[in-house]
């Protein structure tokens, strides 16, 4: 990830992209921009800390679209519309789907400002988390269905015995799944990775 986050502007007006262009720039923040989704999706880098400014209504993909997109993607970046046509129902479907705000064009200078200064402190919180995700179910990749089945009753706060009966197995089978599950994800305990699974919701 890029030491200083990025704004991606994907908008169809040519002169909003650039008036918006001029305006981070001059508080020191990077703009990239994109006439259309399309181009957006086969040019960013996903990996990079950026916050993502989207025009509701473009030729092709909608900024909706757009959104239900990014969301398959698992994208962590925060999400702004932009539109000269909004309308409630509008602003509650992208907030409701996770975008952080609806902004109406022409839109507040200062408003913008403050908006996305907020969102780059987020973008970074919400990159970070999302690296620390990626990291832990890197680590479960290799257990066996059956070692997932015995990570989960663990999660579930049950002793091997428990266990073992759940499973209509021994319970020296369940600590041998435990030991597996431990060397597999490099964990020092068991209780660790349990630990690390929740605090990032990671699916098991």
């Amino acid at each position: 990830m890029g030491s200083e986050p990025v704004v991606h502007v994907v908008d169809d007006d040519a002169d909003l992209r650039q008036s918006l262009v001029f305006l981070l720039e001059s508080i020191g923040v990077q703009a990239l921009t994109y006439p259309d989704a399309t181009t957006f999706l086969a040019e960013f880098d996903p990996g990079e800390v950026a916050v993502v400014i989207v025009d509701v209504r473009m030729p092709g993909i909608s900024g909706f679209q757009l959104q239900e997109r990014l969301l398959d993607m698992d994208y962590p970046a925060p999400v702004v519309f932009c539109s000269a046509h909004g309308d409630i129902p509008m602003s509650v479907r992208a907030v409701t789907r996770g975008a952080v705000d609806f902004l109406e064009k022409p839109y507040q200078p200062q408003r913008m400002v403050e908006l996305v200064q907020a969102q780059l402190d987020e973008a970074r919180h919400r990159f970070a988390e999302h690296a620390d995700r990626r990291a832990v179910a890197t680590r479960l990749q290799s257990l066996t269905p059956r070692e997932r089945e015995v990570l989960r009753l663990v999660i579930e706060g049950l002793p091997s015995q428990v266990i073992a009966g759940r499973l209509g197995t021994s319970v020296k089978t369940v600590d041998v799944h435990r030991a597996r599950i431990k060397a597999k994800a490099d964990a020092d305990s068991l209780g660790a990775l349990v630990r690390d699974i929740l605090l990032h919701r990671v699916d098991v």
